[in-house]
């Protein structure tokens, strides 16, 4: 499965909207498209992922690395309009603590 990576700026917020999978084999593209924009001082990355239905360990740590970026950079990431099984994934790993993600939980299976 692809994923689709569209970035577009907003004022001093970068809005990363996806669609498709994040798994081992997109993962990557994803964190070459992400990472660069946490670097930016004062900036914000809001990901949404209304989009996305399947992520697995590999998406995680994307998140997680990009999260590291934007502490030592002065940025900062939210997560935004989640599907709720992509969601139930960052609750069960603790990451719900650790990363601004938006309450809005999306439907789907």
């Amino acid at each position: 499965m692809n994923l689709d990576i569209n970035v577009s700026d907003k004022d001093s917020t970068a809005v990363v909207t996806l669609a498709g999978e994040i798994d081992a084999y997109t993962a990557p593209q994803l964190k070459e498209q992400l990472l660069p924009l946490t670097k930016e001082s004062g900036k914000v990355v809001e990901v949404n992922l209304e989009n996305v239905n399947y992520m697995d360990s590999t998406g995680l740590g994307v998140f997680v690395s990009a999260l590291k970026s934007t502490k030592e950079n002065n940025s900062e990431l939210k997560l935004v309009q989640l599907q709720s099984r992509v969601m139930r994934l960052f609750e069960i790993t603790g990451l719900t603590d650790i990363i601004n993600i938006d309450s809005t939980v999306r439907g789907g299976s």
